[in-house]
């Protein structure tokens, strides 16, 4: 029984180790075409007006960002929640497949996909974001950067981010039965990481959209703001560091 345990968590972190691999090979796939294409001149810079067509390209590109940044920051609860399954099946008493909580908290950051979409191509029309997808206005970078590190002083970035750094209290409190409470409860493990993170998913439009690096440090931040030792004291000292940068790059402006 042991063994079988341990391939079942090994099987569970392959999954998870794969969707990752695989959302971050065809984002660096896109962001390495379109650097590739403006360096060679193969793809002249889109300077017009979008129309509708251009959403759902959009949309499954921002779809892709946030399985590839927001899977690695989920694997402790999705692990959590599929040993607390194996011990349910012990007791026989009902289980449901960790496949539906994923789809659930996945969902969510779909939806956030569709939104940061619009967002960009409402940021397109306006010329706020130039064809690269990289922010052309310091002002509007430096307030969207001073807007985020305000809200890592909030209560609401401080309840999000507590709830998103205990997967067990988190079952232990919003535990449902059935396929149907397995889909909930991953909607709204994905409510609260989405309110905890929102604002940082939308820093791409400060630095480029597609800006591998960027995209990288943003991943990296997420993961370590969820395990770092003392979570409040790194919210304050990362929220101050983007304000005052913010705060530069608006006085570069006026």
């Amino acid at each position: 029984m042991e063994t079988l345990l341990k391939k079942d968590r090994l099987i569970v972190l392959v999954a998870l180790a794969c969707i990752t691999a695989s959302a971050w090979a065809y984002t660096i796939h896109e962001a390495r075409g379109m650097a590739f294409g403006a360096c060679c001149n193969m793809v002249a810079p889109d300077t017009n007006r979008w129309d509708t067509s251009t959403l759902p390209p959009l949309f499954f590109m921002w779809a892709e960002m946030m399985v590839a940044m927001m899977v690695p920051s989920a694997a402790p609860m999705v692990l959590t929640f599929a040993a607390v399954n194996r011990k349910r099946r012990e007791q026989e008493r009902p289980f449901t497949p960790t496949v539906i909580f994923l789809a659930g908290y996945l969902f969510v950051w779909t939806a956030f996909s569709a939104l940061a979409a619009v967002a960009q191509w409402i940021l397109h029309a306006t010329t706020l974001l130039s064809p690269m997808m990289v922010g052309n206005s310091p002002l509007f970078g430096g307030t969207l950067l001073v807007a985020a590190g305000i809200f890592q002083w909030t209560p609401l970035k401080n309840t999000c981010l507590t709830r998103c750094r205990s997967p067990l209290g988190f079952l232990m409190t919003d535990w449902r039965d059935g396929k149907a409470g397995a889909l909930v409860m991953g909607l709204k493990h994905g409510a609260y990481c989405t309110g905890c993170c929102w604002i940082l998913m939308l820093l791409l439009f400060v630095a480029g959209v597609m800006n591998l690096f960027w995209i990288a440090i943003i991943t990296v931040f997420v993961l370590l703001e969820k395990m770092a030792p003392d979570r409040l004291r790194f919210g304050k000292i990362t929220g101050t560091i983007l304000v005052f940068w913010g705060l530069w790059m608006i006085m570069r402006a006026v």
